[in-house]
Parts: structure tokens; C-alpha cells; sequence
């Protein structure tokens, strides 16, 4: 693609780095074929290939985002199907990234657009604010028809059934491994996922454990950033990041790190991205070697001597995260695991698509999202499974409000595989049929 930047726009770092991209992108269309909103929407403005020219037109005028602009790029789930599909290596996670930032600086919202961003930039980051917006939610839900706008009803119907209590194993402090360590490793207990699900990190704990990791839990960890950085909000997402990156450097520093794993996969993109978003920074080198050592759990799983199971006679249908397979090119780890576990591993139809969830998309773009959702639950239930497996809060809570079936964390599973407790998603209503033991 012909661009026609000026040299003084040039020497503008994120301008630069947009140009790169956008003169890598050869018209060709095939992002338009992978596209969730382009098949759902149909309009070529709601396609990548739409968008590059939206955002191109933008950046090149050095102009305002105007309202058209907005919405096109508003709708972008950021699922990045289009950089698995496109032939000539767009990277177009860094370019709608960067053209959200400039939305957010040039572009004034409608009010109340405005008050839902800077609430959900507020609160989902911050683990005890969000239970407390959990339980408004929760008590506010039979209201859910009052309200006037979708994306409020939506945020209601956020709210889980049961609200679990802390984990005090996503505190400061150091799990040691069970018999010889092979590894130290950080666990990044994430944000919204301690106040939705704290079996997952629960459970991640146990499991590494039990495979001879070393598991800290660092003091000044927190939130990767991902939420605010994908709405523009730069000045946010970079003060969470830079948190996590001295934190981890530190344990780096002192007793060392093997990995510093994350069983989020939403979060797992954004921190291996450090390196690029701090390139221009202080803490360019910091965050170069923090996404360096940054890894999925089901990567350093497939490091570790995970036993064969027998076969558990339970067919587990696995979705893939969009962030997972796309964002991070992980596509066969989780399947590979699960099936060495002693599980039936099954795969919808489609399975490159996004369910619809993709961090506060499903709140902001309730219509579209929903779409996506009772499409993407279709195609799972058509396989007849006992079990969903993700590897990501969102897409589990995205799913599991549609489903009868019982959706549980890949790590779950492989951790009820290996002697940990039966998860209890599996059990009715959510009662554990085997307590887990405190990890202290």
C-alpha cells in the first residue's frame, strides 16, 4: 500500500511504526474471509482491510477521528484472525492499537460513552472494586429492564451467579515446588480473573507445583494493561505495565526466573508485546526482557514432564481463545496436554473464530458480541460435550452464560489429571464435591 507521510510525521515513533505496516498490506482481502464482524456485518468498513484505510486516511491528514472512524474501529474485537490469515504479515495488532490511541487523544465520545470507558478503565482492573461492582450487579439485575441502553444491561448480566471469596494464594509469597525444583517461575494472578474465578489461579498453583515449579507471587504485580490499552488509554496501560515490569525484574534480579507464566491468554499477548510498547521508553530494555521470559502456561506445561493419564472416558470440546491462537500463535499446546491427560479432545467448526468476548467487547458491543456468542456456542454443542475447555476468563465467561455445559480452565483440567481436586464447575451449582486445600 502507498502511503504519504511526511518527513516531520515521520519522526513521530508510533506514526513511523504504523507506516511500516500499512505499506505492508497488498489489498489482497483474504483478512476479509476470517473477519467475525465482516461475516456478521458484511460491511467492508467492519473488514481489516476496511479499517487500514479508515485508520491510513486518518494518521495521513494528521486529522481528528471523526465519528465514522470511530465506529468502524470501535467494533474491531482485536481478535487478530486477520494477522493469522494475512500472506504478507500485516501487523495489524500494532496499527489498530495505535489508532485507538489517536481516538482517544483527538476524539470527544458522547457523554455517556465516556462514563461506561472511564468506569470499566476504573474498576475491572482493580480486583476488589470489581466484586464490589459484581455485587451491584448482581442485586441490580432484575432491574436489567429499566435500563436504557444495551451496554448498561450488559454489564448486569456480567455479574456471576456466585461471587467467589478471596483466594489468599494470589498474595505475596513463594509456593515451593513439591520434590526437586526444575523451575522458578512467576505466576501472574491477573485482575478481573480474582474476582470471577479463583480456581484458575488455584489451581495453576497446585499444578506446577506438582510438576517441580518453584511458584512466586510477587509483591507490586497487578493488572498487565490489557484493558486500558485497548481503549486508547496509553498513559493507563502504561503505568500497569511498568508496575508488573519492575516487579518482575526484580525477582530476575534477586533469585532469578525461569518464565513468568500467565494462564490468561488475553494478558499473555499484551505482556509479550511489552517490549514493543515500552520501545521508546526508560524501561525499554526492562520490558524487552520481561516479554522475553513471558509465557502461556500451556507452553511451559509442554516444558514439564506431564504424566499420561488414562483415559477419563469425558469429552472436553476446546476453545480456542482468540488472543491464544491468534495473538500468540498457540494453537495445539492446550489440545496436546488435555489429550496426554487422558481426555477426548474435540474442536468445533470454525474454530478460528472469536466468541465474542474479547476484554470489555462484549459490554461495549453487546449486539454484535451476542451474535458471536450463540454462534460460537452452537458449533461447541454440536460436538455433544461433557466438558468446554479455554485457556481464558473472558471467553469462559463469555460462554458459559449461553451453555448448559460446564466451561473450566484448561489448567483445571490438567491439574484434576494429575491429583488435584475435581473442579467445580463440573458438580451442581458449583459445589465442590472435594474441598481444595488452602496452598500455604
Amino acid at each position: 500500500m502507498q502511503t504519504f507521510f511526511t518527513e516531520d510525521q515521520l519522526q513521530d515513533p508510533g506514526i513511523a511504526r504504523s507506516n511500516e505496516i500499512l505499506r505492508a498490506c497488498v489489498h489482497c482481502g483474504f483478512c476479509t474471509a476470517t473477519c467475525p464482524t465482516y461475516q456478521v456485518l458484511g460491511d467492508e468498513l467492519d473488514s481489516p482491510r476496511g479499517r487500514i484505510y479508515l485508520i491510513k486516511e486518518m494518521l495521513e491528514s494528521g486529522r481528528a477521528a471523526d465519528e465514522k472512524t470511530v465506529k468502524h474501529v470501535d467494533r474491531c474485537l482485536s481478535c487478530l484472525a486477520c494477522m493469522t490469515t494475512c500472506p504478507s504479515g500485516v501487523h495489524y495488532m500494532h496499527l489498530v492499537d495505535h489508532a485507538r490511541a489517536h481516538i482517544e487523544k483527538t476524539y470527544k465520545r458522547p457523554l455517556m460513552d465516556r462514563l461506561l470507558r472511564w468506569t470499566l478503565a476504573k474498576i475491572i482492573p482493580y480486583p476488589g472494586r470489581f466484586r464490589l461492582a459484581l455485587l451491584g450487579a448482581k442485586i441490580g439485575r432484575p432491574f436489567a429492564f429499566l435500563m436504557p441502553d444495551a451496554r448498561l444491561k450488559a454489564m448486569l448480566a456480567m455479574a456471576p451467579k456466585q461471587i467467589p471469596p478471596v483466594s489468599r494464594n494470589d498474595d505475596p509469597q513463594v509456593f515451593p515446588a513439591l520434590g526437586e525444583r526444575k523451575k522458578r517461575v512467576v505466576l501472574m494472578t491477573g485482575c478481573a480473573q480474582k474476582a470471577l474465578n479463583t480456581d484458575i489461579n488455584d489451581a495453576t498453583i497446585r499444578l506446577l507445583r506438582r510438576l517441580g515449579c518453584e511458584v512466586v507471587i510477587p509483591t507490586g504485580q497487578g493488572c498487565c494493561g490489557a484493558l486500558t490499552h485497548h481503549m486508547g488509554k496509553e498513559t493507563e496501560s502504561h503505568a500497569s505495565a511498568a508496575r508488573n515490569i519492575r516487579a518482575w525484574k526484580a525477582e530476575m534480579d534477586g533469585e532469578g526466573l525461569d518464565a513468568i507464566v500467565i494462564n490468561t491468554s488475553g494478558c499473555g499477548t499484551t505482556v509479550k508485546d511489552y517490549g514493543h510498547m515500552f520501545r521508546n521508553d526508560a524501561l525499554a530494555a526492562e520490558a524487552a526482557e520481561v516479554a522475553g521470559i513471558a509465557m502461556d502456561v500451556s507452553e511451559l506445561l509442554m516444558q514439564l514432564d506431564l504424566p499420561e493419564g488414562a483415559d477419563k472416558g469425558l469429552t472436553v470440546a476446546y476453545h480456542a481463545a482468540c488472543s491464544l491462537q491468534h495473538g500468540q500463535q498457540i494453537k495445539t499446546f492446550p489440545k496436546d496436554l488435555l489429550k496426554r491427560a487422558g481426555y477426548s479432545v474435540v474442536e468445533p467448526a470454525d474454530p478460528h473464530l472469536c466468541c465474542g468476548s474479547a476484554g470489555t467487547y462484549n459490554l461495549l458491543q453487546p449486539e454484535i458480541s451476542a451474535k458471536l456468542k450463540d454462534r460460537k456456542i452452537r458449533t461447541l454443542e454440536a460436538k455433544n460435550p461433557d466438558i468446554i475447555a479455554a485457556g481464558n476468563i473472558g471467553c469462559m465467561m463469555q460462554i458459559g452464560s449461553g451453555t448448559e455445559v460446564p466451561i473450566v480452565h484448561t489448567a483445571e483440567l490438567l491439574d484434576w489429571a494429575t491429583g488435584g481436586p475435581r473442579p467445580a464447575a463440573l458438580d451442581a451449582e458449583g459445589k465442590r464435591e472435594i474441598p481444595v486445600p488452602i496452598l500455604r
